[in-house]
Protein backbone atom coordinates (compact mmCIF):
# COMPACT_ATOMS: atom_id res chain seq x y z
CA UNK A 1 0.00 0.00 0.00
CA UNK A 2 2.86 2.04 0.75
CA UNK A 3 5.10 1.68 -2.34
CA UNK A 4 1.30 2.46 -4.30
CA UNK A 5 0.68 5.57 -2.40
CA UNK A 6 4.24 6.69 -3.10
CA UNK A 7 3.47 6.41 -6.78
CA UNK A 8 0.67 7.99 -6.61
CA UNK A 9 2.63 11.12 -4.51
CA UNK A 10 4.71 11.30 -7.54
CA UNK A 11 2.69 11.05 -10.21
CA UNK A 12 1.09 14.35 -10.61
CA UNK A 13 5.14 16.19 -10.00
CA UNK A 14 5.87 13.72 -13.17
CA UNK A 15 3.25 15.34 -15.06
CA UNK A 16 3.98 18.93 -14.16
CA UNK A 17 7.86 18.27 -15.23
CA UNK A 18 7.10 17.83 -18.71
CA UNK A 19 5.22 20.98 -18.89
CA UNK A 20 7.35 24.36 -19.92
CA UNK A 21 8.14 26.48 -16.79
CA UNK A 22 6.47 23.89 -14.38
CA UNK A 23 9.39 21.64 -13.96
CA UNK A 24 10.30 21.72 -10.14
CA UNK A 25 13.23 20.50 -7.88
CA UNK A 26 13.20 18.40 -4.89
CA UNK A 27 12.70 21.66 -3.02
CA UNK A 28 9.02 22.37 -4.31
CA UNK A 29 6.64 22.06 -1.20
CA UNK A 30 4.70 19.63 -0.77
CA UNK A 31 1.03 19.26 -0.69
CA UNK A 32 -1.49 20.45 1.91
CA UNK A 33 -2.21 18.25 4.89
CA UNK A 34 -5.79 17.95 3.65
CA UNK A 35 -4.90 16.67 0.35
CA UNK A 36 -3.06 14.19 1.71
CA UNK A 37 -4.79 13.30 4.29
CA UNK A 38 -7.63 12.43 1.94
CA UNK A 39 -5.69 10.36 -0.79
CA UNK A 40 -4.62 8.07 2.19
CA UNK A 41 -8.34 7.46 3.06
CA UNK A 42 -9.42 6.73 -0.22
CA UNK A 43 -6.24 4.56 -0.70
CA UNK A 44 -7.10 2.79 2.67
CA UNK A 45 -10.90 1.89 1.77
CA UNK A 46 -9.68 0.78 -1.81
CA UNK A 47 -7.07 -1.72 -0.19
CA UNK A 48 -9.54 -2.47 2.56
CA UNK A 49 -12.46 -3.59 0.24
CA UNK A 50 -10.26 -5.19 -2.38
CA UNK A 51 -9.03 -7.70 0.65
CA UNK A 52 -12.50 -8.45 2.07
CA UNK A 53 -14.04 -9.03 -1.18
CA UNK A 54 -11.48 -11.31 -2.26
CA UNK A 55 -11.98 -13.08 0.87
CA UNK A 56 -15.95 -13.19 0.37
CA UNK A 57 -15.94 -14.12 -2.85
CA UNK A 58 -14.08 -17.30 -1.91
CA UNK A 59 -17.01 -18.32 0.61
CA UNK A 60 -19.32 -17.14 -2.17
CA UNK A 61 -17.63 -20.00 -4.43
CA UNK A 62 -17.25 -22.51 -1.49
CA UNK A 63 -20.95 -21.59 0.13
CA UNK A 64 -24.32 -22.97 -1.36
CA UNK A 65 -26.01 -20.40 -4.49
CA UNK A 66 -27.93 -17.67 -3.59
CA UNK A 67 -26.15 -17.58 0.14
CA UNK A 68 -24.67 -14.31 -0.48
CA UNK A 69 -27.23 -12.77 -2.57
CA UNK A 70 -27.26 -12.88 -6.82
CA UNK A 71 -24.15 -12.84 -8.24
CA UNK A 72 -21.20 -10.40 -7.32
CA UNK A 73 -23.05 -7.33 -6.77
CA UNK A 74 -24.28 -9.49 -3.28
CA UNK A 75 -20.96 -10.49 -3.15
CA UNK A 76 -19.44 -6.90 -3.05
CA UNK A 77 -22.44 -5.83 -0.65
CA UNK A 78 -21.35 -8.89 1.81
CA UNK A 79 -17.70 -7.63 1.50
CA UNK A 80 -18.80 -3.87 2.51
CA UNK A 81 -20.76 -4.96 5.09
CA UNK A 82 -17.94 -6.55 6.28
CA UNK A 83 -16.50 -3.44 5.64
CA UNK A 84 -18.81 -1.56 7.92
CA UNK A 85 -18.53 -4.77 10.99
CA UNK A 86 -15.00 -4.13 11.30
CA UNK A 87 -14.85 -0.47 12.04
CA UNK A 88 -18.27 -2.01 14.95
CA UNK A 89 -20.60 -0.42 12.75
CA UNK A 90 -23.99 -2.57 13.55
CA UNK A 91 -26.85 -3.82 11.08
CA UNK A 92 -30.66 -3.67 12.13
CA UNK A 93 -32.81 -6.97 10.42
CA UNK A 94 -36.22 -5.63 9.52
CA UNK A 95 -38.88 -7.77 11.80
CA UNK A 96 -35.89 -9.19 14.02
CA UNK A 97 -33.43 -6.96 16.06
CA UNK A 98 -30.27 -5.55 15.52
CA UNK A 99 -26.75 -7.18 15.61
CA UNK A 100 -24.02 -5.87 17.71
CA UNK A 101 -21.83 -8.65 18.74
CA UNK A 102 -19.10 -8.54 16.29
CA UNK A 103 -15.93 -9.60 15.78
CA UNK A 104 -13.12 -7.35 17.20
CA UNK A 105 -10.50 -8.94 15.55
CA UNK A 106 -11.61 -7.70 12.15
CA UNK A 107 -11.03 -4.41 13.63
CA UNK A 108 -7.22 -4.89 13.19
CA UNK A 109 -7.17 -4.76 9.15
CA UNK A 110 -8.33 -1.31 9.07
CA UNK A 111 -6.43 -0.15 12.20
CA UNK A 112 -3.19 -1.21 10.18
CA UNK A 113 -4.18 0.47 7.20
CA UNK A 114 -5.50 3.36 8.34
CA UNK A 115 -1.70 3.43 10.84
CA UNK A 116 0.32 3.04 7.41
CA UNK A 117 -1.94 5.71 5.54
CA UNK A 118 -0.74 7.98 8.80
CA UNK A 119 2.59 7.80 8.47
CA UNK A 120 2.41 8.15 4.05
CA UNK A 121 0.72 11.14 4.68
CA UNK A 122 2.83 12.69 7.65
CA UNK A 123 5.47 11.79 4.84
CA UNK A 124 3.96 12.98 2.11
CA UNK A 125 2.71 16.59 3.84
CA UNK A 126 6.62 16.77 5.46
CA UNK A 127 4.95 17.25 8.69
CA UNK A 128 8.58 15.90 10.27
CA UNK A 129 9.93 19.69 9.09
CA UNK A 130 6.95 21.10 10.51
CA UNK A 131 7.43 19.73 13.72
CA UNK A 132 9.40 21.42 16.44
CA UNK A 133 12.98 20.51 16.73
CA UNK A 134 13.88 18.72 19.86
CA UNK A 135 15.49 21.72 22.38
CA UNK A 136 18.38 20.86 23.96
CA UNK A 137 19.00 20.30 27.46
CA UNK A 138 18.35 23.33 30.03
CA UNK A 139 15.65 24.56 27.72
CA UNK A 140 13.14 27.01 30.12
CA UNK A 141 10.33 24.40 31.16
CA UNK A 142 7.93 27.18 29.64
CA UNK A 143 9.51 26.47 26.31
CA UNK A 144 9.36 22.87 26.42
CA UNK A 145 5.70 22.94 27.22
CA UNK A 146 5.20 25.54 24.35
CA UNK A 147 6.76 22.70 21.89
CA UNK A 148 5.05 19.98 23.48
CA UNK A 149 1.45 21.73 22.80
CA UNK A 150 2.85 22.63 19.52
CA UNK A 151 3.05 19.07 18.45
CA UNK A 152 0.13 17.81 19.81
CA UNK A 153 -1.99 20.36 18.20
CA UNK A 154 -0.08 19.67 14.41
CA UNK A 155 -1.06 15.53 15.44
CA UNK A 156 -4.36 16.56 15.96
CA UNK A 157 -4.37 18.21 12.78
CA UNK A 158 -3.22 15.46 11.05
CA UNK A 159 -5.99 13.07 12.88
CA UNK A 160 -8.62 15.10 11.61
CA UNK A 161 -7.13 15.62 8.35
CA UNK A 162 -7.75 11.96 7.44
CA UNK A 163 -10.30 10.90 9.83
CA UNK A 164 -12.35 13.40 7.91
CA UNK A 165 -12.99 12.41 4.32
CA UNK A 166 -12.55 8.60 5.40
CA UNK A 167 -15.89 8.65 7.48
CA UNK A 168 -17.59 10.78 4.27
CA UNK A 169 -16.61 8.00 2.31
CA UNK A 170 -17.66 5.32 4.75
CA UNK A 171 -21.00 7.13 4.70
CA UNK A 172 -20.91 6.54 1.09
CA UNK A 173 -20.40 2.56 1.79
CA UNK A 174 -23.17 2.64 4.22
CA UNK A 175 -25.74 3.32 1.98
CA UNK A 176 -24.43 1.36 -1.34
CA UNK A 177 -24.08 -1.82 1.42
CA UNK A 178 -27.89 -2.04 2.11
CA UNK A 179 -29.98 -4.88 1.18
CA UNK A 180 -33.71 -6.71 2.09
CA UNK A 181 -31.74 -8.41 4.65
CA UNK A 182 -29.42 -6.27 6.58
CA UNK A 183 -29.30 -2.79 6.89
CA UNK A 184 -26.29 -0.86 8.02
CA UNK A 185 -26.87 2.30 10.82
CA UNK A 186 -25.44 5.21 8.51
CA UNK A 187 -24.95 6.85 12.40
CA UNK A 188 -22.71 4.47 13.82
CA UNK A 189 -20.66 3.91 10.20
CA UNK A 190 -20.15 7.61 10.29
CA UNK A 191 -19.04 7.81 14.32
CA UNK A 192 -16.99 4.06 14.38
CA UNK A 193 -14.87 5.35 11.09
CA UNK A 194 -14.23 8.92 12.48
CA UNK A 195 -12.98 7.40 15.82
CA UNK A 196 -10.99 4.94 14.49
CA UNK A 197 -9.25 6.76 11.27
CA UNK A 198 -8.48 9.93 13.77
CA UNK A 199 -6.59 7.52 16.69
CA UNK A 200 -4.75 5.62 14.32
CA UNK A 201 -3.93 8.37 11.78
CA UNK A 202 -2.73 10.73 15.35
CA UNK A 203 -1.02 7.62 16.75
CA UNK A 204 0.68 7.34 13.10
CA UNK A 205 1.74 11.11 13.19
CA UNK A 206 3.19 11.16 16.82
CA UNK A 207 5.19 7.98 15.93
CA UNK A 208 7.32 10.41 13.53
CA UNK A 209 8.62 12.76 16.07
CA UNK A 210 10.41 9.66 17.69
CA UNK A 211 10.55 6.36 19.63
CA UNK A 212 7.40 5.39 21.86
CA UNK A 213 8.63 6.58 24.92
CA UNK A 214 9.10 10.25 23.20
CA UNK A 215 5.18 10.01 22.43
CA UNK A 216 4.47 9.81 26.02
CA UNK A 217 6.56 12.46 26.78
CA UNK A 218 4.16 14.68 24.61
CA UNK A 219 1.91 14.14 27.27
CA UNK A 220 1.92 16.06 30.94
CA UNK A 221 3.90 14.02 33.24
CA UNK A 222 0.53 12.96 35.44
CA UNK A 223 -1.64 12.32 32.78
CA UNK A 224 1.33 10.08 31.74
CA UNK A 225 1.17 8.12 35.01
CA UNK A 226 -2.18 7.49 34.01
CA UNK A 227 -2.09 5.95 30.76
CA UNK A 228 1.23 3.96 31.60
CA UNK A 229 -0.57 2.53 34.93
CA UNK A 230 -4.03 1.71 32.99
CA UNK A 231 -2.37 0.04 30.13
CA UNK A 232 -0.11 -1.90 32.81
CA UNK A 233 -3.44 -2.77 34.44
CA UNK A 234 -5.46 -3.77 31.53
CA UNK A 235 -2.58 -5.69 30.05
CA UNK A 236 -2.05 -7.48 33.05
CA UNK A 237 -6.36 -8.47 33.28
CA UNK A 238 -6.64 -9.05 29.54
CA UNK A 239 -3.34 -11.51 29.54
CA UNK A 240 -4.91 -13.23 32.57
CA UNK A 241 -8.56 -13.61 30.37
CA UNK A 242 -6.87 -15.09 27.49
CA UNK A 243 -5.25 -17.94 29.57
CA UNK A 244 -8.08 -18.33 31.05
CA UNK A 245 -9.82 -18.47 27.73
CA UNK A 246 -7.07 -20.85 26.05
CA UNK A 247 -7.54 -23.19 29.16
CA UNK A 248 -10.94 -23.55 28.69
CA UNK A 249 -10.46 -24.93 24.91
CA UNK A 250 -7.88 -27.31 25.78
CA UNK A 251 -9.93 -28.73 29.03
CA UNK A 252 -13.32 -29.21 26.83
CA UNK A 253 -11.56 -29.87 23.59
CA UNK A 254 -13.43 -33.28 23.28
CA UNK A 255 -17.01 -30.83 23.19
CA UNK A 256 -15.34 -27.83 20.75
CA UNK A 257 -14.62 -31.24 18.11
CA UNK A 258 -17.90 -32.57 18.67
CA UNK A 259 -19.85 -29.70 17.70
CA UNK A 260 -17.51 -28.94 14.58
CA UNK A 261 -18.33 -32.22 13.23
CA UNK A 262 -22.04 -31.54 13.77
CA UNK A 263 -21.75 -28.93 11.27
CA UNK A 264 -19.93 -30.71 8.89
CA UNK A 265 -17.93 -28.14 7.04
CA UNK A 266 -16.07 -28.87 3.70
CA UNK A 267 -12.72 -27.76 3.37
CA UNK A 268 -13.21 -24.36 2.48
CA UNK A 269 -16.06 -23.46 4.59
CA UNK A 270 -13.97 -25.39 7.34
CA UNK A 271 -11.33 -22.60 7.22
CA UNK A 272 -13.54 -19.84 7.05
CA UNK A 273 -15.25 -21.04 10.50
CA UNK A 274 -11.86 -21.11 11.82
CA UNK A 275 -11.03 -17.38 10.87
CA UNK A 276 -14.46 -16.33 12.14
CA UNK A 277 -14.00 -17.84 15.47
CA UNK A 278 -10.23 -16.45 15.35
CA UNK A 279 -11.43 -13.26 14.71
CA UNK A 280 -14.15 -13.44 17.99
CA UNK A 281 -10.73 -14.25 20.02
CA UNK A 282 -10.50 -10.80 21.07
CA UNK A 283 -14.18 -10.86 22.05
CA UNK A 284 -13.69 -13.97 23.92
CA UNK A 285 -10.73 -12.22 25.95
CA UNK A 286 -12.69 -9.53 27.24
CA UNK A 287 -15.17 -11.80 28.17
CA UNK A 288 -12.56 -14.00 30.74
CA UNK A 289 -11.45 -10.68 31.85
CA UNK A 290 -15.24 -9.95 32.96
CA UNK A 291 -15.10 -12.83 33.96
CA UNK A 292 -12.27 -12.57 36.84
CA UNK A 293 -13.57 -9.25 37.64
CA UNK A 294 -16.71 -10.57 39.10
CA UNK A 295 -19.61 -9.64 36.44
CA UNK A 296 -18.86 -12.53 34.25
CA UNK A 297 -21.01 -12.35 30.95
CA UNK A 298 -24.18 -13.92 29.54
CA UNK A 299 -24.84 -15.68 26.56
CA UNK A 300 -28.67 -14.84 25.68
CA UNK A 301 -31.53 -13.64 28.45
CA UNK A 302 -31.50 -15.09 31.73
CA UNK A 303 -28.07 -16.79 31.75
CA UNK A 304 -24.92 -16.10 33.82
CA UNK A 305 -21.45 -16.93 33.31
CA UNK A 306 -19.23 -16.51 36.63
CA UNK A 307 -16.49 -17.50 39.09
CA UNK A 308 -19.84 -17.96 41.69
CA UNK A 309 -22.05 -20.28 39.69
CA UNK A 310 -22.89 -20.78 35.94
CA UNK A 311 -26.47 -20.79 34.48
CA UNK A 312 -27.10 -21.45 30.68
CA UNK A 313 -29.78 -22.03 28.38
CA UNK A 314 -30.22 -22.78 24.64
CA UNK A 315 -26.38 -21.89 23.25
CA UNK A 316 -25.58 -21.07 19.53
CA UNK A 317 -24.10 -24.45 17.71
CA UNK A 318 -20.83 -22.49 17.52
CA UNK A 319 -17.89 -24.57 18.08
CA UNK A 320 -16.22 -22.26 20.07
CA UNK A 321 -19.09 -22.05 23.02
CA UNK A 322 -18.09 -25.68 23.95
CA UNK A 323 -15.21 -24.39 26.06
CA UNK A 324 -18.37 -23.19 28.36
CA UNK A 325 -18.30 -24.95 31.80
CA UNK A 326 -21.48 -26.85 32.37
CA UNK A 327 -24.66 -25.15 34.35
CA UNK A 328 -24.11 -25.55 38.35
CA UNK A 329 -22.17 -23.96 40.65
CA UNK A 330 -18.07 -23.37 40.36
CA UNK A 331 -15.55 -24.73 42.40
CA UNK A 332 -14.49 -22.44 44.96
CA UNK A 333 -10.61 -22.75 43.45
CA UNK A 334 -11.89 -20.56 40.84
CA UNK A 335 -12.83 -17.91 43.48
CA UNK A 336 -9.03 -17.25 43.44
CA UNK A 337 -9.36 -16.11 39.76
CA UNK A 338 -10.45 -12.68 41.49
CA UNK A 339 -7.21 -11.95 42.98
CA UNK A 340 -5.85 -10.98 39.18
CA UNK A 341 -7.55 -7.79 39.52
CA UNK A 342 -6.23 -7.02 43.00
CA UNK A 343 -2.80 -7.92 42.02
CA UNK A 344 -3.32 -5.72 38.60
CA UNK A 345 -3.81 -2.72 40.47
CA UNK A 346 -1.27 -3.17 43.17
CA UNK A 347 1.35 -3.05 40.06
CA UNK A 348 -0.29 -0.06 38.80
CA UNK A 349 -0.22 1.46 41.56
CA UNK A 350 3.76 0.93 41.72
CA UNK A 351 3.98 2.12 38.34
CA UNK A 352 1.99 5.61 38.80
CA UNK A 353 4.17 6.22 42.00
CA UNK A 354 6.85 6.06 40.09
CA UNK A 355 6.70 7.47 36.71
CA UNK A 356 5.35 10.98 38.74
CA UNK A 357 5.43 10.51 42.67
CA UNK A 358 3.92 13.28 44.57
CA UNK A 359 5.17 15.04 47.44
CA UNK A 360 2.45 14.37 49.58
CA UNK A 361 1.77 11.07 51.15
CA UNK A 362 -1.72 11.87 51.04
CA UNK A 363 -2.14 12.51 46.94
CA UNK A 364 -0.15 9.28 45.89
CA UNK A 365 -3.53 6.73 47.21
CA UNK A 366 -6.12 9.46 45.71
CA UNK A 367 -3.81 9.10 42.06
CA UNK A 368 -3.94 5.40 42.46
CA UNK A 369 -7.91 5.37 42.94
CA UNK A 370 -7.90 7.62 39.70
CA UNK A 371 -6.26 5.27 38.26
CA UNK A 372 -8.62 2.93 38.52
CA UNK A 373 -11.14 4.97 37.92
CA UNK A 374 -9.33 5.30 34.49
CA UNK A 375 -8.78 1.66 33.93
CA UNK A 376 -12.52 0.71 34.96
CA UNK A 377 -14.12 3.06 32.37
CA UNK A 378 -11.90 1.26 30.09
CA UNK A 379 -13.19 -2.06 30.88
CA UNK A 380 -16.27 -0.80 30.46
CA UNK A 381 -16.09 0.49 27.66
CA UNK A 382 -14.05 -2.73 25.68
CA UNK A 383 -16.78 -4.70 27.90
CA UNK A 384 -19.65 -2.91 25.76
CA UNK A 385 -17.53 -3.39 22.36
CA UNK A 386 -17.47 -6.93 22.85
CA UNK A 387 -20.92 -7.87 22.99
CA UNK A 388 -24.33 -6.43 21.72
CA UNK A 389 -27.01 -8.22 20.62
CA UNK A 390 -27.05 -10.91 18.04
CA UNK A 391 -30.57 -10.88 16.68
CA UNK A 392 -33.87 -10.63 18.95
CA UNK A 393 -35.57 -12.89 22.01
CA UNK A 394 -33.40 -14.33 23.64
CA UNK A 395 -29.70 -13.86 21.59
CA UNK A 396 -30.50 -10.13 22.59
CA UNK A 397 -28.26 -9.88 25.46
CA UNK A 398 -24.64 -11.14 24.65
CA UNK A 399 -21.67 -10.72 26.24
CA UNK A 400 -20.74 -8.73 29.80
CA UNK A 401 -22.56 -5.81 31.31
CA UNK A 402 -20.89 -2.79 30.55
CA UNK A 403 -21.87 -0.86 33.80
CA UNK A 404 -21.12 -3.79 36.09
CA UNK A 405 -17.72 -4.51 34.53
CA UNK A 406 -16.79 -0.37 34.90
CA UNK A 407 -18.02 -0.61 38.49
CA UNK A 408 -16.12 -3.75 40.08
CA UNK A 409 -12.96 -3.06 37.96
CA UNK A 410 -12.77 0.46 38.87
CA UNK A 411 -13.39 -0.60 43.17
CA UNK A 412 -10.50 -3.62 42.81
CA UNK A 413 -7.75 -1.90 40.83
CA UNK A 414 -8.40 1.16 42.41
CA UNK A 415 -7.99 0.10 46.76
CA UNK A 416 -5.49 -1.80 45.30
CA UNK A 417 -3.34 0.62 43.38
CA UNK A 418 -4.47 3.46 45.45
CA UNK A 419 -2.79 1.44 48.40
CA UNK A 420 0.53 0.26 46.72
CA UNK A 421 1.05 4.00 44.93
CA UNK A 422 0.88 5.75 48.55
CA UNK A 423 3.89 2.74 49.95
CA UNK A 424 5.57 3.46 46.73
CA UNK A 425 5.50 6.85 46.92
CA UNK A 426 6.77 6.68 50.67
CA UNK A 427 9.31 4.87 50.07
CA UNK A 428 10.29 6.28 47.03
CA UNK A 429 10.55 9.63 48.96
CA UNK A 430 12.32 8.09 51.76
CA UNK A 431 15.20 7.46 49.47
CA UNK A 432 15.18 11.06 48.23
CA UNK A 433 15.71 12.60 51.01
CA UNK A 434 18.80 10.17 52.08
CA UNK A 435 20.24 10.75 48.66
CA UNK A 436 19.82 14.65 49.34
CA UNK A 437 21.76 14.16 52.42
CA UNK A 438 24.41 11.64 51.31
CA UNK A 439 25.61 14.40 49.52
CA UNK A 440 26.22 17.14 51.90
CA UNK A 441 27.97 14.81 53.95
CA UNK A 442 30.25 13.77 51.40
CA UNK A 443 31.17 17.34 50.50
CA UNK A 444 31.48 18.13 54.40
CA UNK A 445 33.68 15.93 55.20
CA UNK A 446 35.99 17.02 51.71
CA UNK A 447 36.22 20.39 52.79
CA UNK A 448 37.39 19.26 56.34
CA UNK A 449 40.04 17.78 54.66
CA UNK A 450 41.27 20.26 52.44
CA UNK A 451 41.08 22.67 55.27
CA UNK A 452 43.19 20.49 57.36
CA UNK A 453 45.89 20.58 54.86
CA UNK A 454 46.16 23.85 54.58
CA UNK A 455 46.25 24.37 58.44
CA UNK A 456 42.80 25.77 58.73
CA UNK A 457 42.04 22.80 60.91
CA UNK A 458 43.02 19.93 63.11
CA UNK A 459 43.96 16.83 61.10
CA UNK A 460 43.92 15.01 63.98
CA UNK A 461 40.75 13.07 65.10
CA UNK A 462 38.99 13.66 68.66
CA UNK A 463 39.85 11.20 71.23
CA UNK A 464 36.92 9.09 72.38
CA UNK A 465 35.66 9.18 76.00
CA UNK A 466 36.53 6.63 78.06
CA UNK A 467 33.48 4.43 79.20
CA UNK A 468 32.58 5.58 82.47
CA UNK A 469 31.50 9.24 82.85
CA UNK A 470 33.61 9.62 85.94
CA UNK A 471 37.12 9.33 83.86
CA UNK A 472 36.12 11.91 81.49
CA UNK A 473 38.06 14.37 83.41
CA UNK A 474 41.43 12.77 83.01
CA UNK A 475 40.82 11.72 79.27
CA UNK A 476 42.57 15.02 77.91
CA UNK A 477 45.23 14.93 80.66
CA UNK A 478 48.43 16.69 79.30
CA UNK A 479 52.29 15.26 80.04
CA UNK A 480 53.99 16.50 82.27
CA UNK A 481 56.73 18.99 80.99
CA UNK A 482 60.37 18.30 80.55
CA UNK A 483 62.61 21.51 81.12
CA UNK A 484 65.73 21.06 78.64
CA UNK A 485 68.69 22.95 79.25
CA UNK A 486 68.27 25.06 76.36
CA UNK A 487 65.08 26.54 77.42
CA UNK A 488 64.60 30.61 78.19
CA UNK A 489 62.66 32.45 80.38
CA UNK A 490 60.36 34.51 77.64
CA UNK A 491 59.64 37.02 80.23
CA UNK A 492 62.79 37.63 81.28
CA UNK A 493 64.56 37.46 77.83
CA UNK A 494 61.96 40.43 76.74
CA UNK A 495 62.77 42.76 79.85
CA UNK A 496 66.54 42.43 79.22
CA UNK A 497 65.64 43.54 75.80
CA UNK A 498 64.26 47.18 76.59
CA UNK A 499 66.89 47.86 78.98
CA UNK A 500 70.14 46.86 76.61
CA UNK A 501 71.46 49.82 74.58
CA UNK A 502 70.69 50.81 71.23
CA UNK A 503 71.64 48.45 68.71
CA UNK A 504 74.37 49.00 66.62
CA UNK A 505 74.09 50.68 62.85
CA UNK A 506 74.34 47.69 61.19
CA UNK A 507 70.88 46.24 60.41
CA UNK A 508 70.89 42.47 60.73
CA UNK A 509 67.75 40.26 59.26
CA UNK A 510 65.33 39.96 61.94
CA UNK A 511 65.11 35.85 63.17
CA UNK A 512 62.26 34.46 62.17
CA UNK A 513 59.38 34.20 65.12
CA UNK A 514 59.95 30.58 66.70
CA UNK A 515 57.15 28.60 66.59
CA UNK A 516 55.02 27.99 69.92
CA UNK A 517 56.51 25.87 72.93
CA UNK A 518 53.97 22.58 73.04
CA UNK A 519 56.27 21.27 76.32
CA UNK A 520 55.13 24.03 78.59
CA UNK A 521 51.37 23.70 79.81
CA UNK A 522 49.11 26.70 79.64
CA UNK A 523 47.95 26.68 83.32
CA UNK A 524 44.54 29.01 82.75
CA UNK A 525 43.66 25.98 80.67
CA UNK A 526 41.18 23.83 82.85
CA UNK A 527 40.71 20.47 81.85
CA UNK A 528 37.37 20.16 83.43
CA UNK A 529 39.53 19.60 86.66
CA UNK A 530 42.85 21.27 88.81
CA UNK A 531 45.96 20.21 86.91
CA UNK A 532 48.60 18.95 89.21
CA UNK A 533 52.31 19.93 88.00
CA UNK A 534 55.49 18.28 89.29
CA UNK A 535 58.40 20.33 89.17
CA UNK A 536 61.44 17.51 88.83
CA UNK A 537 64.04 20.11 90.51
CA UNK A 538 63.18 20.48 94.02
CA UNK A 539 64.80 17.62 95.81
CA UNK A 540 67.49 20.34 94.75
CA UNK A 541 66.15 23.10 96.59
CA UNK A 542 65.68 21.07 99.52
Amino acid sequence: MTALLDQLRSAPRSVFSRIPGMSGDDDEPRRPLPVSGMLAAAWTLGVGLAVLTTLTLVGWIAAPRGALGPGLPGVFRTAAQLWLAAHHAGFAIPGGGRVGLLPLGLTVLPALLLYRAGLWMARDADLRLRLPARLPKGTPKDVANARRRAQLVLVAQAGISLAAPYSLLAGGIALVARNDITQPFLGEALVSHLVLAFLAGSLAVARTIGPWRVMLKLLPERVRSLVVGTAVALTIMLIAGLVLVLGALVVNFGQVRDLSEVLAPELVGGLLLVLIQALYLLNAVIWGMAYIAGPGFAIGTGTLVAPTGVHLGTVPSLPAFGALPEAGPMSPWMMTVLAIPFAAGAVAGVVVARVAPTPSYEAAPLWGFLCGLVTGGTAGLLAALSGGPLGGARLSAMGPSPWEVMLSVTLEVGVAAGISAGITNWWLMSRRRASLATPVRKAGAAIAKVAGRVGLADQEEPKALPGHWMDATECDTQPIPVIRDDWTDEHDAATHQTLAEPRPKTWKKPEPPRPPRRDIVDESDDKGGKVIYLDPYAWDRD
